[in-house]
């Protein structure tokens, strides 16, 4: 499931939380899901209660059961992460207690969000999650999304917890990232898929996708392709896969995401809301993105 390299596997994907119609947490078809990620889009690792999963929608039990239910189903097979991060230090903490007795091998735990802590304060946090768990912790750094970036010594003294031992960047700043990775050993995976390969030329050792979902095998082949120093070849299957980095963020990744799923027969489902299902409209772009970018939908022409 690992490699001296990259703790939790190279490729891993931030699953999205399958749901009904009506919004109920569909375990089955989690389950059904995290073993196509992991047997067809050749996942090493997943990542459940992430952003992507809708996990500020979802209680403190429906995050434990979608744990269980998705270790039940590739545990024996990939690294299960499980998203912890949120804007309060102690319901993190709380998470964090509650995904490791379901089974979980790491945490994601993401910049708290809308508070605009001061960077000792981010210490502080990070610190107090890592000193309560015993499970090893990915930062999750996307001020994009949270309103505040990790500065550069606060990564690097925060890689001074044995626990805390990796990064998800989704900060789009390379230069940044390049001062962390020699003044660190955090192990960094690109949290912004058009950033993968770009990353890994700098020393990244994998990512946590979105387009995971439906190119993961194009992913692991570029990860293959660069590894073995195959450049021209991953250059290639970078750029073959713009056109579903551009799909599946034309709204937010969770609706766009479940949208392609349902495209492709697979557990999707629902938003909750304050999020809303892609329109039909959407959808019809949706296709044509995926198509664009190599993707074969049921019912449609085989793509190149």
């Amino acid at each position: 499931m690992t490699t001296t390299t990259a703790p939790f596997g190279r490729l891993m994907t931030a699953m999205i939380t399958p749901m009904t119609s009506g919004g109920a947490v569909d375990y089955d078809g989690a389950a059904r899901l995290a073993a196509y990620l992991v047997d067809d889009m050749r996942n090493e690792g997943l990542v459940v209660n992430g952003t992507t999963g809708e996990a500020p929608t979802t209680t403190n039990e429906e995050k434990s059961r979608l744990i269980k239910a998705v270790i039940e189903a590739v545990g024996d097979r990939a690294t299960i992460i499980a998203g912890v991060g949120t804007n309060v230090t102690a319901h993190s903490v709380e998470l964090a207690a509650e995904a490791e007795k379901a089974g979980a091998h790491g945490l994601l735990v993401v910049t708290p969000y809308y508070n605009k802590p001061a960077q000792d304060a981010l210490v502080a946090h990070f610190t107090a999650i890592a000193d309560a768990a015993t499970l090893p912790s990915i930062i999750y750094d996307i001020p994009s999304r949270t309103g505040i970036a990790l500065a550069t010594d606060t990564l690097v003294k925060l890689a001074e917890h044995p626990r805390i031992v990796a990064v998800k960047d989704a900060k789009g700043d390379l230069a940044a990232t390049s001062q962390v990775l020699a003044r660190t050993d955090l192990a960094y995976y690109s949290g912004d898929d058009p950033m993968n390969l770009p990353l890994w030329s700098i020393g990244g050792v994998g990512c946590i996708s979105v387009t995971g979902h439906v190119v993961g095998d194009r992913i692991f082949a570029m990860l293959e392709a660069f590894s073995s120093g195959r450049n021209a070849e991953a250059s290639a299957l970078h750029l073959s896969m713009l056109p579903v980095n551009v799909g599946l963020f034309r709204n937010q990744a969770a609706v766009m995401t479940k949208a392609a799923m349902d495209l492709l027969g697979l557990p999707g489902g629902a938003v909750r809301g304050p999020l809303l299902t892609a329109s039909q409209a959407e959808r019809e772009k949706l296709r044509a993105d995926l198509a664009a970018g190599g993707v074969t939908l049921p019912g449609a022409g085989a793509a190149a």
